[in-house]
C-alpha cells in the first residue's frame, strides 16, 4: 500500500495534480464563500418578507376589517401548521378585544413597531401598530420562523451545490487538456531512437511550454554538433595514426631483419622520427579534444589577461629556440595587460600552437617575433612574425582545415596539420578573427588574431 507521505510526494511531483488541487482548492473557497454569502442574504430577505406580511396583516387591521375575518392559522407552502401569525387586539386601556391564540399571552402595552419578546411558549416576533382606540399587534414564533427561513436559504443555494460535482469534473477534463501537448512531447522522446536527437515538435504547444522546449531543442542541437564532431574526431585520429603506425611497423620489421649496421642505425632514426611524429600527433590531437570539451562546457566568458598567458609560452618556447638558435622574443612596447573574454586554458592553446609552428618552420639562425597591441577601439591584437618560408596565397585558407598540409609544409618540417585547425576553431569560439599575411619586418609569415573589446 502507498503510504500517505509517498503519496502527497506523488501529488506534488504531478503537474495534473497540483492544477487540479488548486483549482479545487479555489472553487471550493469560493463556492463556501458564495454559499454563505446567499445564505445570509436568502435569510435576510425571508426575514424582511415575514416582517412586511406581518406589518401588511397590522395595517389591514387598523383599516377597520372585521376580526371575526382573522384567521386563526394558515397552512404555508412547506405544509406546517401553526406557523404563521397570532393577533391580538387590545384597548388602549388594555382591555383584550380579541386573540387568535388563547394560551399566547403578548404584552398589554407592547413597544411600537418591531420587536422580540420572550412568551411562555418562546420567543416570538411581536410587530405592534397603534391606532386613538386601540392596539394591534401580530406575532410569529421565531424557531419556526427561522426553520422556514433556513429551508429557504437551502432552496438558494441548493443549485450550486449540485453543480459543484459537474463543475469538479469540467476542471478536470479542462485541466488534461491542456497538458495533452506536453503528453505528446514525452510521447515523441519514449519513441525516439537513442541516437535521434532532431528537435522536438514545438506545432500545437502553449506559449508557457514553447521557452523549454526551445532550450531543450537548443540542447539537442548541442548534443549532435558534439556527437557530430566526436565521430569527426575518431574518424580523422584513425585515418592519421594510421599512416604514422603503419611506417612504425615497417620500420621496426626493417631494423630486426637488416644484419647490415648501417642501414640498422638508419631504420633506428626513422623509427625514432616517426614515435616523434605519432607522438605529435598523439599530443595535437588531445589538444583538439580539449579544446573541444572547453567548447562544449561554454566556459567562454570570463575576463582574460592575455600577457600573462603570451610570456609563458614564449618562456616554454624559448629552450627549443635557443637550442635551434632561433631568436624568439617579444616586441618592445607590449602593453602590460591586454584583456579578453574567453577561457584562460583555450588562449594557452591558441598561443602555444601559433609559436610552436613558428618555431618549427622558421629555419636555424631566424627570428621569431612575438607582439601584442590594444588597439583604440579596445580590441586586442596578437601577432607573430617569423622569417620563415611562409605560406603561398593560394593555400592560406586551406592550410586551416584538418590535417591538411600544403606541399611546401609536407616536405620541409613533419607535422599533422591540425596547429592552425584548433587556432581557428579557438578564436571563432572567442569572437576573434585570425587571418595570415606576409611578414612587413622578418620576410615570412605574420599571423595576428585579433579579439573583439570586453564589454
Amino acid at each position: 500500500m502507498i503510504g500517505i507521505a509517498a503519496l502527497r510526494d506523488r501529488l506534488v511531483a504531478s503537474l495534473r495534480a497540483r492544477l487540479f488541487l488548486s483549482l479545487v482548492l479555489a472553487i471550493g473557497v469560493a463556492s463556501l464563500a458564495l454559499g454563505l454569502v446567499a445564505y445570509r442574504a436568502a435569510l435576510s430577505e425571508a426575514n424582511d418578507l415575514f416582517d412586511y406580511n406581518m406589518r401588511q396583516m397590522a395595517l389591514s387591521l387598523r383599516s377597520g376589517n372585521p376580526l371575526s375575518a382573522l384567521p386563526s392559522g394558515i397552512e404555508n407552502e412547506s405544509g406546517w401548521q401553526g406557523i404563521d401569525f397570532a393577533v391580538q387586539v387590545v384597548t388602549a386601556e388594555g382591555v383584550r378585544l380579541f386573540a387568535s391564540s388563547r394560551d399566547l399571552v403578548l404584552p398589554q402595552r407592547p413597544i411600537a413597531g418591531f420587536s422580540d419578546v420572550d412568551t411562555p411558549r418562546g420567543r416570538f416576533r411581536i410587530f405592534a401598530e397603534a391606532t386613538p382606540s386601540r392596539v394591534i399587534q401580530v406575532a410569529q414564533d421565531l424557531s419556526i420562523r427561522e426553520r422556514l427561513a433556513r429551508q429557504l436559504a437551502w432552496r438558494t443555494i441548493r443549485p450550486v451545490a449540485l453543480l459543484l460535482p459537474l463543475l469538479l469534473l469540467v476542471v478536470w477534463w479542462v485541466v488534461t487538456a491542456s497538458l495533452r501537448p506536453v503528453a505528446r512531447a514525452r510521447d515523441q522522446l519514449a519513441k525516439r531512437a537513442a541516437d535521434d536527437l532532431s528537435p522536438i515538435r514545438i506545432h500545437g504547444l502553449p506559449d508557457e511550454l514553447r521557452p523549454l522546449v526551445d532550450e531543450l531543442n537548443d540542447l539537442l542541437a548541442r548534443l549532435r554538433a558534439a556527437f557530430d564532431a566526436q565521430r569527426h574526431f575518431v574518424a580523422d585520429a584513425a585515418h592519421e595514426l594510421r599512416s604514422p603506425l603503419a611506417a612504425l611497423r615497417l620500420q621496426l620489421q626493417v631494423l630486426r631483419q637488416s644484419d647490415d649496421a648501417a642501414a640498422r642505425e638508419a631504420a633506428g632514426d626513422r623509427l625514432n622520427a616517426g614515435i616523434d611524429r605519432a607522438a605529435a600527433l598523439v599530443d595535437q590531437l588531445l589538444l583538439l579534444a580539449r579544446h573541444q570539451d572547453l567548447v562544449r562546457s561554454g566556459a567562454m566568458t570570463a575576463s582574460v589577461d592575455l600577457m600573462p598567458l603570451v610570456r609563458d609560452a614564449v618562456i616554454a618556447a624559448a629552450t627549443e629556440a635557443s637550442e635551434r638558435q632561433i631568436d624568439l622574443g617579444l616586441e618592445e612596447g607590449t602593453p602590460r595587460s591586454a584583456l579578453v573574454r574567453g577561457d584562460r586554458d583555450a588562449l594557452a592553446i591558441l598561443i602555444g600552437n601559433l609559436l610552436s609552428n613558428a618555431g618549427k618552420y622558421t629555419p636555424a639562425g631566424g627570428v621569431v617575433d612575438v607582439s601584442v597591441r590594444v588597439l583604440p577601439d579596445g580590441s586586442v591584437a596578437f601577432a607573430v612574425d617569423d622569417s620563415g618560408p611562409g605560406i603561398a596565397l593560394a593555400e592560406r585558407e586551406r592550410v586551416f582545415d584538418r590535417f591538411y598540409r600544403g606541399p611546401e609544409q609536407a616536405t620541409s618540417v613533419p607535422g599533422n596539420g591540425l596547429g592552425l585547425a584548433i587556432v581557428r576553431s579557438i578564436a571563432e569560439r572567442h569572437g576573434a578573427v585570425v587571418s595570415l599575411a606576409d611578414s612587413a619586418t622578418r620576410g615570412g609569415l605574420h599571423v595576428e588574431v585579433r579579439f573583439p573589446p570586453v564589454r
